[in-house]
C-alpha cells in the first residue's frame, strides 16, 4: 500500500471515530424520548441490516461452518452483547465509569490479537505502552473534567468490562474472515447475528405502546442517524480500516472517543468545556500518535 492511501485510511478511522464519539449525546436524546437501551440497538441495527441485506443480497451463508460461527461470534460480541452490556452498565454505574473503562478497549484488543491471531500481528513495543498509558490519563482528564473521583460499582464496572473484552474479541474475529470474505458479507452478517441475539431481550422488554415514539422527528431522525451513518456505513469501513491498516493501530483511535463526545456535549447539550479537558484531549491526541509510532516504522 502507498503512503497517500495509507494516510487516507488513517484518516477513515478518525473520521468513524469521530461519528461514534458523537453516538453517546444521541442516544441520550433517545433515552430522554423515552426508547429503552435495547429498543435503540435493535431498531438501529434493524435499519442497517435492511439496508445492507437490499445492498447485499448474495451469499447468506459463509463457506464452511468455522466461519459461519465466526460470524455468529463477530454479531455477538461486536453487536447484541457489545452494547447490551455497555447500556446495561449504566444502571449500576457512573457513566464517568463507563467512558473511562472502554477505553481500555485498545489495551484488549492489542492483547487479544496477540495471543489469537500472533502470526498477523507485530510485537506491542514500548512506545505502544508509554502511548497508551498517554491516552488513558489524557481521557481521565477529559472524563472527570477536574473531579477526580470514581464510585466503584463491581456490577457496573465489570460489564464495562465485559464490553471492552466484547470488542477486543469482534476484532479478531475480523482479522479471521477478512481475507476469505468481501467487507459487504462480512459486515451484513455481524447486523443479522447482533440483530437475533438481541432480539429475544428487545421483546421482554418491548412495550407496543412505545411505537408512536417512532413518529417523533426527534426519535427518527436520530435512529436514522445511528442506524444508516453510525451504523451502516461506519461498521461497513471500519472492518476495511481493519483490513488495510494494523487493528492495533486502528484501535488506538478509538481513546479520542472521548474527546468527540465532550465536544459533541458542548455543542448539542450545552455541557461545559474547561480548560483540564483541553489538556486532557492534547495528552490523548499525543497518546495516539505515539502508541502509533510502532507501527509507522514498520510499514517505513
Amino acid at each position: 500500500m502507498n503512503t497517500k492511501t495509507n494516510i487516507a485510511y488513517h484518516f477513515l478511522a478518525l473520521g468513524i471515530v469521530t461519528i461514534w464519539g458523537t453516538t453517546f449525546v444521541s442516544s441520550k436524546l433517545l433515552l430522554v424520548e423515552g426508547l429503552t437501551p435495547q429498543a435503540i440497538f435493535f431498531y438501529r441495527f434493524l435499519l442497517a441490516y435492511l439496508l445492507m441485506a437490499a445492498c447485499h443480497p448474495k451469499q447468506w451463508l459463509a463457506r464452511t461452518a468455522k466461519d459461519e460461527l465466526l460470524t455468529v461470534a463477530a454479531g455477538i460480541t461486536g453487536g447484541s452483547l457489545y452494547f447490551y452490556t455497555e447500556n446495561t452498565a449504566l444502571a449500576y454505574t457512573a457513566t464517568n465509569n463507563i467512558a473511562l473503562i472502554l477505553c481500555i478497549a485498545p489495551l484488549f484488543t492489542a492483547l487479544m490479537l496477540r495471543l489469537f491471531a500472533r502470526g498477523e500481528t507485530p510485537p506491542l513495543r514500548r512506545n505502544f505502552w508509554l502511548g497508551s498509558l498517554l491516552a488513558l490519563a489524557g481521557v481521565a482528564c477529559v472524563i472527570l473534567n477536574g473531579r477526580f473521583v470514581l464510585h466503584v460499582s463491581p456490577a457496573g464496572d465489570l460489564l464495562c468490562l465485559a464490553a471492552a473484552l466484547c470488542w477486543g474479541f469482534y476484532t479478531v474475529c475480523i482479522r479471521k474472515l477478512e481475507h476469505r470474505y468481501d467487507n459487504l458479507f462480512i459486515t451484513r452478517k455481524v447486523f443479522f447475528y447482533g440483530l437475533l441475539t438481541i432480539l429475544p431481550i428487545h421483546l421482554l422488554s418491548f412495550q407496543p405502546g412505545s411505537l408512536h415514539l417512532l413518529c417523533r422527528p426527534v426519535v427518527f431522525g436520530n435512529l436514522l442517524y445511528l442506524g444508516v451513518l453510525a451504523s451502516l456505513i461506519c461498521f461497513f469501513f471500519w472492518n476495511k480500516v481493519l483490513q488495510e491498516i494494523e487493528p492495533i493501530q486502528a484501535t488506538n483511535y478509538i481513546y479520542l472517543s472521548p474527546v468527540v463526545t465532550a465536544v459533541a456535549s458542548f455543542l448539542v447539550l450545552d455541557e461545559p468545556v474547561t480548560w483540564i479537558m483541553l489538556i486532557g484531549a492534547v495528552l490523548t491526541i499525543g497518546g495516539v500518535y505515539l502508541a502509533s509510532g510502532q507501527h509507522r516504522r514498520r510499514r517505513a
